[in-house]
């Protein structure tokens, strides 16, 4: 009934939030409750008299493909993780109060997968082919007082399109905004901080605005500066007089004493109020954080954040969410972000494609730095693991790249965590020079045009055979990015010694990080990938490219934990059992049933195949100064760590019982892990990253799930089927293992462990308390209750 109740409430927002409305205030007001939904063809379905009623009722953001099933003949094949692919239709009903005439209504999609059609009251509104662009309708003139139908259908039916899993339907959230005819433009805010220090800034802020009447007003602009505890810090205003249908930009700049930086470990945003008065009552009030940081690429420095040298320790990241697919909760990637954190990673590459606005809102919160990119092709497609991508955006790139661009930048630019922009990913244009060139230019000079503040750069695609080190493109770009080839990058640094490098792609081998360490010119780099994503798989069954610092369920990996140990500043120690890569050496779990088999060398477990005993090898990763082994009490010495080495190395003669390893600084104990020897698995342990969550669409709680012995140590051999159940009022989002070849659904109630555990995603429908409760036949069953409010 608690369930009911909320979604009554959400049915009836968009009406009671317009109604509420101060008169000449701006609205906004969320559409992504109560749309109906098909799969498949459906005539005549953008007409307002078509029947719906049979249509499945979803929310948005809805990702439809991710529900599966995973078939070996996909079209989509590998690149799409054998996931289906298809039209599909969306109809949600919308009830405007009478006061609505007159305003400035848009409908704003943050992304549609893709190739999107929208209709309004059976009007066409547009089609847009990128899936990954943020856009908006302006429906001021085909809305209507009282009821109206908006229709999206979506069609990712034309395969292969794409080199990784991209989702389908309307995956992002979706809003509308209602104005005075007099208001601020659509991402008509520009805020920048071009003098930075501690002891003074000057903020400099852009108010793009448009009046839509055909009178003339006598305007004033209102620009509240209010620090990160929302305290006013600053004021400035600017009186004018805008003719009707026009448009005019003010420019305003303000200087604040002893600001509070917006740096990696304190991310202090602040939020500019932007009210806009029309000849003296208020018509429109825009709210944009904003942080105050000093972010600039260095010939001979790298790159520099507030007059300090900064070594971006960056990871490539896909826009899917892993069990959940593209439709990810804010949750998932918060989650994501403090894991990579913890490993030493401090920046993005939003590969290929922009983001979701609120990625880059997280993004600000946390202290991580993103490159924001936005193209894998240009006019040329690229090939997937199945062949070329027929299908993919080479085809709109020319009627849609400067559009898409333009408004990535506009929507982006204010976001200080976003420090370069990248227009291209390995891209195969460029060895036909002249027309690489311009196109390059173009896509250069929009940047520039919109967003002075920040340099662009560009993932080059094999620069040496290209010769773009030589024949003036790679010198087109601000900052010089190429994918993996960093000695190739380093030799065009020296040649030319006033270029600023970074590499964009990157390889987890240690002499690629001792070359970004050993130079200081080298601004960092982006490891391929962070996490394990969905698709660009080479053969069925495997389902993802697994081979990031995390697995796609978030668990972190051997190759996390030796990352940590170069980039980390905090101490830290990991110790793991490695045996030969031989062909008797067992097959990473997750292959056995594929030809192409990959062999797993490193163990986080004291429960080898043979329990009595024998030489075992022990590898230990860590940033200290030294480090102790210990079995069951007695020390096997210490080592000291090397810092041009990855590990440290122990030949120990097995026992069962407890292996640990001991981290020292200056003799003094800073860090231990603990391997112990698992019994037979007795019961489920249930870890939550929260007991507490609240009650919108990106609040999802995670619970580790866990098969232990009856000491509670987690036993790695056990693959049994777990089964799920819940109460009250909550729901299973997704279930997962990490395991790279089930073809599982992840929309399920049940899961087979993988290496002993699997991970469940659950989501609060209304306030109370949800209880998970997790079971294996032969196991003592668990529960965990979690409050939603």
């Amino acid at each position: 009934m608690k369930t009911l109740f909320v979604r009554v409430l959400l049915a009836l927002s968009c009406l009671v939030s317009l109604a509420c409305a101060k008169p000449g205030g701006r609205s906004i007001v969320s559409l992504d409750a109560d749309w109906r939904f098909f799969q498949g063809s459906a005539d005549g379905a953008e007409s307002v008299l078509f029947d719906d009623s049979a249509w499945e009722p979803v929310d948005v953001p809805h990702d439809w493909s991710i529900a599966g099933p995973f078939l070996e003949d996909a079209p989509t094949g590998g690149p799409g993780a054998w996931l289906p692919s298809g039209v599909a239709w969306y109809r949600k009903k919308l009830e405007l109060p009478a006061d609505v005439a007159g305003k400035q209504i848009w409908i704003e999609f943050d992304g549609v997968m893709a190739n999107s059609d929208v209709w309004l009251n059976g009007v066409l509104l547009g089609h847009r082919p990128s899936g990954y662009t943020s856009f908006r309708y302006d429906v001021s003139d085909a809305i209507n007082p009282g009821d109206n139908i908006l229709v999206v259908r979506a069609d990712t039916s034309a395969q292969p399109a794409s080199r990784w899993y991209t989702g389908a339907g309307i995956y992002r959230h979706v809003r509308m905004v209602v104005t005075e005819p007099l208001h601020i433009a659509p991402w008509g805010v520009y805020v920048t901080t071009p003098e930075v220090s501690e002891a003074l800034a000057t903020v400099q802020v852009q108010t793009e605005l448009n009046n839509t009447a055909l009178k003339s007003a006598a305007v004033k602009v209102v620009s509240i500066l209010e620090n990160p505890d929302g305290k006013i810090v600053a004021t400035v205003q600017t009186s004018l007089t805008l003719d009707g249908a026009s448009s005019q930009s003010v420019t305003q700049s303000v200087n604040l004493d002893f600001p509070l930086l917006w740096n990696l470990d304190s991310p202090n945003r602040y939020t500019l109020v932007s009210e806009v008065y029309a000849d003296k009552a208020l018509v429109d009030v825009v709210r944009t954080p904003f942080g105050i940081r000093s972010a600039v690429f260095t010939t001979d420095k790298g790159f520099v954040l507030n007059g300090e040298r900064v070594k971006l320790k960056g990871v490539c990241l896909h826009h899917d969410g892993g069990a959940v697919g593209a439709a990810v909760p804010l949750d998932v990637w918060e989650r994501r972000l403090k894991l990579l954190k913890e490993l030493g990673v401090n920046a993005i590459r939003t590969a290929h494609n922009p983001p979701a606005p609120e990625f880059l809102d997280l993004c600000d919160r946390m202290g991580m730095l993103v490159m924001d990119e936005f193209f894998d092709v240009w006019r040329l497609g690229k090939r997937g693991a199945d062949g070329i991508n027929l299908h993919d955006y080479h085809l709109y790139f020319d009627e849609w790249a400067h559009t898409d661009l333009r408004e990535g930048i506009l929507r982006d630019r204010n976001h200080p965590s976003v420090i370069l922009y990248s227009v291209g990913n390995e891209i195969h244009d460029t060895p036909r020079q002249e027309q690489a060139k311009n196109i390059l230019r173009g896509l250069v000079d929009i940047c520039h045009e919109l967003d002075p503040s920040r340099p662009v750069t560009q993932g080059l695609f094999r620069p040496n055979q290209s010769h773009d080190y030589d024949n003036g493109l790679a010198d087109m770009l601000d900052v010089i990015g190429t994918n993996y080839r960093d000695a190739e990058l380093l030799k065009a640094w020296a040649d030319k010694p006033g270029r600023k490098i970074v590499v964009t792609e990157m390889g987890y081998d240690r002499s690629s990080w001792l070359t970004m360490r050993d130079n200081p010119q080298m601004s960092g780099m982006f490891l391929w990938p962070g996490i394990d994503y969905l698709g660009e798989s080479p053969r069925w069954p495997l389902t993802v490219f697994n081979n990031g610092l995390l697995d796609r369920c978030g668990f972190i990996m051997p190759r996390g934990r030796e990352r940590q140990s170069w980039w980390s500043d905090e101490p830290m120690v990991a110790v793991f059992r490695r045996i030969a890569q031989t062909q008797e050496t067992p097959v990473d779990p997750g292959y056995e049933v594929v030809e192409w088999k990959r062999r797993q060398v490193l163990f986080p477990d004291w429960n080898p195949d043979l329990m009595s005993a024998h030489e075992e090898n022990v590898e230990v990763y860590s940033n200290a100064e030294e480090v102790e082994l210990i079995l069951n009490g007695k020390s096997l010495g210490r080592k000291k760590t090397r810092a041009d080495d990855a590990a440290i190395n122990w030949s120990v003669l097995y026992e069962p019982g407890t292996l640990q390893a001991i981290a020292y600084n200056g003799g003094e104990k800073v860090a231990v892990d603990t391997l112990r020897t698992a019994g037979e698995a007795r019961q489920i342990k249930l870890i939550v990253d929260k007991k507490t969550t609240g009650l919108s669409w990106d609040d999802v709680v995670h619970v580790e799930v866990q098969m232990v012995d009856e000491n509670g140590i987690l036993v790695p051999t056990v693959g049994d089927t777990v089964t799920f159940s819940v109460k009250g009022p909550g729901k299973l989002i997704a279930v997962d293992s990490g395991n790279v070849v089930s073809t599982e659904p992840f929309q399920a109630s049940e899961r087979n462990a993988y290496q002993g555990r699997c991970l469940v995603i659950l989501r609060a429908e209304g306030k109370g308390t949800v209880e998970l409760t997790a079971s294996v036949a032969g196991l003592k069953s668990a529960s965990v209750k979690i409050l939603a409010e």
